[in-house]
Parts: C-alpha cells; structure tokens; sequence
C-alpha cells in the first residue's frame, strides 16, 4: 500500500455490468486495504467472492454516511487504509462517498482514486454526440414539475448533456425531454452498459419516446440519456436591395407600413422585414 503513518482512503471504481472491466490495480487495493466501505455491503460481496478476496464490509450509504463518517476517518487516522466502493462504476458519481472524502481532505488524509468504470463516460463514447465539451446532470428531478423546470434550464445549453433515469421513470423523462426540447432534438438513449443486453440508441427524441413506449423491454436496468446540443436558428438572409428600400421607407413611415411597402416592391416576406426593423430599432436605442 502507498500509505503509512495515516492511513489512506482509496476511492475505488468497480464494474457498471462486465466483472472483466475491473482492474488489476482495483483487485490488489481491495485485497490490501484494512476495510471496504461498500455503498451496499450484498451486493459488493458478491464481487469479492467472484474474485476471492475476503476484506470486511462495512457499510456506506446515502442513509449512513454521516453517521459512519466518524468512525471512518478515526480509522484512517489510526493507520488502517480503507476503500470506498459504489455498486457500480465510479463512487460519487451520482453516489454515495462525497461527505467521507471531503472530511478526509480537510483532515489532511491522502485520498487516492483508482480509476476504472463510470457509465456517464462509457455512454458518451459510443453515443455519436459531440464529447468535446458535456455537461452530466446526474438524475432528473422525480416530479413531473420540478423535472419540467429543470429541462426548462437547460434547453439551451451547447453542450451535451447527459443525465442517469430510472427506468420507471425514463418514459416520462423522455415525453418530458421532447415537449420542451423540440421533438427532433437528437438524443441517445444508453442502456444496460456492458451488459447482456446493452442498448445503444441515437435517434430524435419523437422517436425515443415512440420505440420506448413500444417495447416494455426498454424500460428495464440502468438507463442513461444524451441529448445533443442545442443549436441557435440560423439568421434567414436578407435581399440587400430589400434591406435598403426598407431602411429608406423606414425615414417617412411607420414600422409596420414602412415593411408592408418594402415587402410589395421588394417580394420580400413582410413579416420578416418587419422583425429586421423592429430589431434595427431595439439596437439604435
């Protein structure tokens, strides 16, 4: 182990699905360390068994967490090295963890993470969206109306956006994600990563919606969803001879017959050279 005097805290990734996906240096930690700190003790078990390793559990969950904290970190401090592991994927990721790692750094404790599975990155390597710049928003709001006023937020956001659904819940979120969205929107619906039946779907949200209501099949295991980035209209271009009978008309008349006039000589929509006029306006304020 890499610590001595005080003791470590290893923040250990494990397997979203696939147990071959652990690493080595994952499996020599969990042999090593003095305690694993499982966010759910029966189903860590079931890893270690697999890979023989017979460390003791001690629970750490999103209902214990603050109560363990203590015994923990006086733990650490005592010497003995401890791992902090999920049920899948990468701990603290839209999981428990982050009140114990946080109380270890201000206690000057080393955390060292050992990277491995994280289901918002796997999704986002095979999903075909833009992966330069993204955004992990991790669950939806449950309610109907909070979940609402979260997409509300974020519809505009440029970047991909990529969220953790229930799968009881995946069908609302995704009717929910069309309404304020836009239904042609792309997204991508990632399910059961590494998994028997993993799904990797990228198609319009209207679409989405559609093949999930279809098949109750898709709404069962771990869901993630990508939405593209959103895309500012394009500006409509502009006959430059409209542009100047209008700016002309604009010097004698009113807005709104200084564009019907423009739009009768010019052929030009009407209620678009009226906009331009209204937005040349807005701007000389």
């Amino acid at each position: 182990m890499e610590c001595n005097q005080i003791g470590c805290l290893y923040v250990v990734a494990t397997p979203i699905g696939n147990l071959e996906d652990i690493t080595h240096r994952a499996l020599n930690v969990l042999r090593e360390v003095d305690l694993i700190a499982a966010e759910d003790t029966r189903h860590t078990s079931k890893l270690l068994q697999h890979f023989a390793i017979s460390t003791p559990l001690k629970p750490c969950h999103d209902h214990n967490e603050r109560e363990q904290q203590g015994y923990l970190i006086n733990l650490l401090l005592s010497g003995k090295n401890i791992a902090l592991v999920s049920d899948a994927g990468t701990p603290l990721i839209s999981d428990p963890g982050f009140h114990l790692v946080k109380e270890a750094q201000l206690k000057h404790i080393k955390v060292v993470p050992v990277p491995g599975a994280c289901a918002v990155i796997t999704a986002l390597s095979a999903a075909g969206l833009p992966s330069d710049r993204f955004s992990f928003e991790g669950f939806l709001p449950a309610k109907s109306v909070a979940r609402k006023n979260t997409l509300e937020s974020l519809k505009q956001e440029q970047r991909t956006l990529i969220f953790y659904e229930a799968p009881h819940r995946l069908l609302e979120s995704l009717q929910d994600l069309s309404a304020i969205f836009g239904s042609d929107r792309v997204a991508v619906l990632a399910r059961e990563l590494t998994k028997t039946f993993e799904t990797i779907k990228q198609c319009s949200l209207a679409e989405l919606v559609n093949w999930v209501a279809s098949d109750a099949n898709q709404q069962r295991g771990e869901c993630v969803l990508l939405i593209s980035p959103w895309k500012a209209p394009e500006e409509e271009s502009f006959n430059q001879e409209s542009l100047r009978v209008l700016k002309v008309l604009l010097n004698e008349l009113p807005v709104k017959q200084a564009a019907a006039l423009a739009a009768e000589i010019t052929g030009e929509r009407k209620n678009k050279l009226y906009q331009y006029a209204i937005e040349c306006i807005d701007k000389n304020k």
